[in-house]
């Protein structure tokens, strides 16, 4: 009997030595350095996802094809974007010189595509950005202050939400005609309360977190404590909210342009490439496809990647 307890004392000292050290290593600094931090875990997610790889691909690809423009004016076509040739006009895919075809104009097809898609994605991108700049800088003072200034700037919100967005952008289009830098404030402008709104939930959300209490507790200024804790905490939703609002500006530009209201010929885009290849479609179909495929795709894989960041960058799912 003494040898049997002799025993068990043995392996219950070995047992609780074998815990401690395992407790430990978990909460060694190595061991937690080499855990994998939030942003590594969503890439993990995000590129286990076949089809968001995919779109991703597509979308790299799209870009590529727009940033070289200019090489493919210079090295494939040999032809500007303004350059035209009468003689040449609705030329078909694969005639003349044309890898795409000729518009009604005698234009190249495949570089205006290429430059049409640059002027198309560059609006997109500095309207989301202003629109950005715009409503999160409001819904974050909103959202963080609250009071009488929340109240006051929700309701400027809600009133320009009631208004018509198109028909704003229309009206102000025919009564200015701007140039696609101002195209894309002009966007913006009538843009942000969404954003702004959705900044707000998410910045109520997070002032009522210990560690912002924290913050307060340890003397931190209003402004530190926005710069340093609230703002890294907000940037998953912009990225997400970023990703899937693209293609919506995408296809406001497009059909501002289609309209006549947007980017001004010579100056291609996506939109007005449509609207000048519609009085001609039933002579030179590929012109009204290509143009229009170029917006599909590109709108398509821009969802596609944006519900992918979405599900990657939320923190309820587990590798």
């Amino acid at each position: 009997m003494a040898q049997q307890s002799e025993t068990l004392s043995t392996v219950n000292e070995s047992s609780d030595r074998v815990q401690r050290n395992a407790a430990e290593q978990a909460l060694s600094r190595t061991h937690l350095i080499s855990t994998p931090g939030f942003y590594r875990r969503a890439w993990r997610r995000f590129y286990r996802n076949r089809l968001v790889m995919v779109a991703f691909f597509i979308l790299v690809l799209v870009i590529l094809f727009v940033l070289t423009a200019g090489l493919v004016s210079q090295y494939v076509t040999h032809k500007s974007y303004q350059e035209n040739h009468l003689a040449e006009k609705l030329s078909p895919v694969m005639k003349n010189g044309y890898i795409l075809g000729a518009d009604n104009n005698g234009r190249d097809i495949l570089t205006r595509l290429a430059y049409g898609g640059r002027v198309s994605l560059l609006i997109a991108i500095l309207a989301a950005a202003s629109t950005l700049t715009i409503g999160g800088t409001i819904g974050a003072i909103a959202g963080f202050f609250g009071g009488w200034i929340d109240s006051v700037l929700m309701r400027l919100v809600d009133v320009l939400l009631s208004i018509p967005t198109l028909s704003l952008l229309i009206l102000i289009s025919v009564l200015y005609r701007p140039n696609f830098w101002v195209l894309a404030l002009v966007i913006a402008s009538v843009s942000w309360p969404g954003v702004a709104r959705l900044i707000r939930g998410e910045v109520l959300s997070l002032r009522r977190r210990d560690f912002i209490d924290a913050a307060r507790v340890l003397g931190g200024s209003n402004g530190r404590i926005i710069w340093r804790h609230i703002i890294p905490n907000v940037v998953p939703l912009v990225i997400v909210w970023a990703s899937l609002v693209v293609p919506g500006l995408i296809l406001t530009e497009a059909s501002l342009s289609f309209l006549g209201l947007g980017v001004h010929v010579p100056t291609p885009s996506w939109g007005n490439m449509l609207e000048e290849a519609r009085e001609s479609y039933r002579q030179a179909w590929t012109n009204v496809f290509f143009p229009g495929f170029m917006i599909y795709i590109t709108v398509l894989a821009l969802n596609i990647v944006g519900n992918g960041l979405r599900d990657a960058l939320d923190p309820r799912l587990n590798d």
